[in-house]
């Protein structure tokens, strides 16, 4: 393996080359649409799209904010075949800061909150939708450092407060706003390709669930993949409107289990695939994964930012990863967020350019640049990348911040 280390701008850049491949056992989790996190996590990011667009069309700017400390609290249900309704609502915890105005204009922040979380569950979770107690724990208090002194006012008291869009710091320079990590890799071997599938497949828009509406979106599989056979372990919930005795439930599995045998075949064909789902049912006793709404966010389930799929949508612990909640951040500076989506994106285009493995580490130091990482570490499999066109290819990633928070934020980002 070779290292080349340079100083790039005021940043160190590591370029490894010739570094050792993935190992060929893969363990992967995907959290679907239904689940209480990955719930989360989207309204998390919903709620922060809709504020940043609309302080973006009234004062020309994003302002302020996080949402990514939001979390869902599982209400109650009640279950039977063929019918069920719910019995205690999802409390739904609205937590993080953002500016409440701009120049003495007022942000109807609880309003904007209050029809995006409606419209989410609406479009999510229709079966719950009707169902929400929404707690509001939104501050607009300055971030640490605000000295009070004779005289002055520190530029942080006006943090989440601005006189005008002109004390936005970032209007001037972007500024890293934490100290933090973003982690990229690439490429997917075609297990990991195959969890993604197969998970989207049962809980969000297919032929299958249009065809099945008994499937519930609350979805999760953890795959084991030695290199040339896989054990998937799978939950798949059932909606109980849909299902009308226990040998239609067991029915429904079947259809499930054949459905998973016939996308093996044709995305794992030379590999044996084991599938076990929902091992916790216990049929001589009617106990099944059988849901009102399709989501155990119903019956006591809680869902938080940041546990649950990373931002390129799986979780693989023995992949580089971090544990950075990316959902619900800022869009404009949180490097929580941006340089999660640029390691990303950066390790996926050095993968097209030179093959082999890649795997990209941007970390911040709070306070510099945005685009001026502290440390940056390339690791490559291949041996043949040349240095200057590595830093040529880190450079663009750094400077397309501004185009990558407007993408964000006019056109929706799909993380996790």
């Amino acid at each position: 393996m070779q290292s080349t280390s340079t100083t790039f701008g005021p940043s160190h850049l590591v370029i490894e080359t010739g570094a050792p491949r993935p190992q060929s056992t893969t363990i992967v989790e995907r959290k679907g649409l239904g689940h209480p996190d990955t719930l989360a996590d989207h309204l998390a990011e919903r709620l922060s799209q809709v504020y940043s667009q609309y302080t973006f069309e009234h004062f020309g700017a994003i302002l302020h904010h996080n949402f990514d400390k939001l979390a869902l609290l599982g209400g109650a249900s009640e279950v039977r075949y063929g019918a069920g309704k719910m019995t205690s609502p999802v409390r739904v915890l609205i937590n993080g800061r953002a500016a409440a105005s701009c120049g003495g204009e007022e942000i109807p922040v609880e309003m904007l909150v209050e029809s995006a979380v409606h419209a989410f569950f609406a479009e999510r979770l229709p079966e719950a939708a009707g169902h929400l107690d929404l707690r509001f724990h939104i501050t607009a208090n300055s971030s640490p450092g605000a000295v009070l002194t004779d005289g002055a006012e520190a530029e942080r008291t006006r943090w989440f407060a601005p006189r005008s869009v002109e004390d936005l710091r970032e209007r001037r320079v972007l500024l890293a706003n934490d100290t933090s990590l973003g982690t990229g890799w690439a490429p997917e071997n075609a297990f990991e390709s195959f969890v993604r599938e197969l998970v989207d497949h049962f809980s969000g828009a297919s032929p299958f669930t249009s065809a099945n509406p008994w499937c519930g979106s609350d979805v999760k599989l953890m795959g084991y993949w030695d290199g040339s056979a896989a054990d998937v372990v799978l939950c798949v919930p059932q909606k109980s409107s849909h299902v009308s005795s226990r040998a239609c439930y067991l029915d429904n599995k079947h259809t499930v289990l054949g459905e998973c045998e016939r996308l093996a075949s044709l995305r794992l064909p030379d590999a044996p695939v084991r599938f076990r789902l929902n091992v916790r049912d216990v049929p001589e006793k009617d106990e099944f994964y059988l849901t009102y709404t399709g989501s155990s966010i119903e019956s006591g389930d809680e869902g938080v930012v940041g546990r649950g799929n990373r931002v390129n949508g799986l979780i693989t612990p023995l992949r580089p990863m971090n544990m950075e909640g990316a959902n619900g951040k800022n869009p404009v500076y949180h490097v929580g967020k941006l340089y999660n989506l640029a390691a990303t994106r950066l390790a996926r285009r050095l993968h097209t350019e030179y093959g082999g493995h890649a795997e990209v580490h941007l970390v911040s130091a709070t306070g510099e640049r945005l685009d001026r990482p502290w440390r940056i570490l390339v690791r490559l499999s291949t041996d043949t990348a040349q240095p200057d066109q590595v830093q040529e290819l880190v450079a663009e990633t750094l400077a397309a911040f501004p185009a990558l928070t407007e993408e964000i934020v006019q056109h929706g980002v799909v993380m996790s």
